[in-house]
């Protein structure tokens, strides 16, 4: 049990800490009830093929991942009339392979091509993929994921094509026909949603707005959207986080405020094992003051733990799960034996760069 405690690292935080790297297909905010699997998390589901697959979904306990939801959600698409884009990945593998809105991949050709992402990886070339090129591969998906992002609905807001993103223009890009038609929104829960959402973007737009001039560069829009990685945009991450899950207003998260964040009674039935287990992480590793409740520090602490490398966490997952032998590193061939596990994680950006091309990788 030692040596697989080693292997894998430390202990992973829990589904909120998890939160602050989700990759929406849009831009943050809070309520996100599909987001993408969080980096550094163990394959679950999206990782179980065949039949195995829906026993495992028949037996999974009713969990609510606390994460940022894409900020297009479904109520501020209807508002500009859109459909809600989903921020899950397209496709999951299976016993049919990999499966994309646009493209269908048989499990032999999955494993072509992720063949092809391995010699990627395999940054000296020697044959083996190690923890380390497995950790530098994935940072660098993550970062070409946001900016990639940021270019995708770069568009959508800069309406005067100047290369910059106002305030105003977001606004109503955004919120613009909620804004026009208020009327229309007044009996309906997105009412309260647009009120509560459009000054907590405006918060934070100001935040990301390092000049002050109310107008984002890409480097400030990229902030603005993925508030997670980087340094100025912290404390609105905490801030967000509290005001999501702190229930009753008192400006602390209590032990049970915690938990409904991410668990929904059935029925006033027993909570399964996980939850008691989130409940002694909450008394022995969150409430570190043991007061009973978490502070601003507290959760920051929690969610942006300083001391903890998601990507190191990962690749170290994937070796631990693939070394057959047992030396440490991967070959090939262990990669394509677990192919399940790889192209359901962050190292394969959850499946989507086997539908890429190899330059765009």
């Amino acid at each position: 049990a030692a040596t697989a405690a080693a292997a894998l690292g430390p202990p992973l935080p829990s589904r909120r800490s998890r939160r602050s790297l989700q990759r929406g297909s849009r831009p943050p905010s809070p309520r996100d009830h599909g987001a993408r699997p969080p980096t550094g998390a163990r394959p679950g589901a999206a990782a179980v093929s065949g039949a195995g697959a829906a026993d495992f979904a028949a037996k999974a306990p009713v969990r609510k991942e606390r994460v940022f939801e894409t900020r297009l959600g479904a109520g501020r698409a209807a508002a500009r009339g859109q459909t809600r884009a989903s921020s899950r990945p397209r496709g999951l593998p299976g016993q049919g392979g990999f499966q994309n809105l646009s493209i269908r991949l048989t499990p032999d050709e999955s494993k072509e091509r992720l063949g092809k992402i391995v010699d990627r990886i395999d940054s000296d070339g020697d044959g083996f993929v190690t923890t380390e090129e497995l950790k530098v591969w994935i940072k660098r998906v993550q970062k070409r994921y946001i900016y990639d992002n940021v270019a995708k609905v770069w568009k959508d807001y800069d309406r005067d094509k100047d290369d910059r993103i106002s305030w105003e223009e977001y606004k109503q890009a955004t919120y613009g026909y909620y804004l026009g038609n208020p009327a229309e929104f007044s009996d309906t829960s997105d009412h309260h949603t647009f009120k509560k959402m459009l000054p907590r973007d405006e918060r934070r737009f100001k935040a990301a707005d390092l000049d002050g001039d109310l107008t984002a560069t890409r480097e400030e829009f990229t902030a603005f959207l993925h508030p997670e990685e980087f340094e100025h945009m912290k404390e609105i991450v905490v801030l967000e986080t509290l005001e999501d899950i702190d229930k009753n207003g008192d400006g602390f998260v209590d032990q049970d405020e915690y938990i409904a964040d991410m668990f929904s009674h059935e029925e006033n039935g027993p909570e399964p094992d996980w939850v008691l287990s989130e409940r002694e992480q909450f008394d022995e590793f969150r409430d570190l003051n043991k007061d009973g409740k978490l502070d601003k520090d507290e959760i920051r602490h929690w969610i942006l733990p300083q001391d903890y490398d998601h990507a190191q966490a990962e690749a170290r997952h994937l070796v631990y799960e693939s070394d057959k032998n047992k030396d440490e590193k991967l070959t090939k061939e262990e990669i394509l034996e677990n192919w399940n596990m790889f192209v359901g994680s962050q190292a394969t950006n959850y499946g989507e760069d086997l539908t890429k091309n190899h330059d765009e990788l």
